[in-house]
């Protein structure tokens, strides 16, 4: 599976750091990451980082929001043209509290949601 993160970059001080080590977690669990902060930054418009960051989105399965990603204007675009071309919309905080869940048995595993879809939930049966 393939996956673009999204997140804050534009006035987030080492903001490669924290895309960086996404791309490492997500790449553990046997993801193919597509990292938008390997991108120069400064160097192009907002624009045309958006152009790109949608040609990203495009060739992915899914795109994983990190927890700063409301506080993104580019992130926000992100989730309404994710949401758009049909990708899986996974959120960081939301997986995390999720996955603390399931490890304390608080939530049956072979039940657990699998991503979000055109904002809806979706379950595996």
């Amino acid at each position: 599976m393939k996956a673009y993160i999204a997140g804050k970059i534009t006035g987030k001080e080492n903001y490669k750091d924290a895309f960086i080590a996404k791309e490492k977690e997500l790449m553990s669990y046997g993801y193919i990451v597509m990292n938008p902060a390997i991108l120069p930054y400064p160097g192009f418009e907002h624009h045309e980082y958006m152009h790109i960051c949608k040609a990203m989105i495009d060739v992915c399965d899914s795109v994983y929001f990190m927890n700063d990603w409301h506080d993104s204007h580019g992130a926000k675009m992100e989730l309404s043209y994710a949401i758009e071309q049909g990708k899986t919309i996974w959120f960081e905080e939301w997986t995390v509290k999720l996955l603390d869940k399931i490890m304390n048995g608080d939530v049956d595993a072979s039940k657990r949601p699998i991503g979000l879809y055109r904002g809806f939930n979706q379950e595996s049966r």
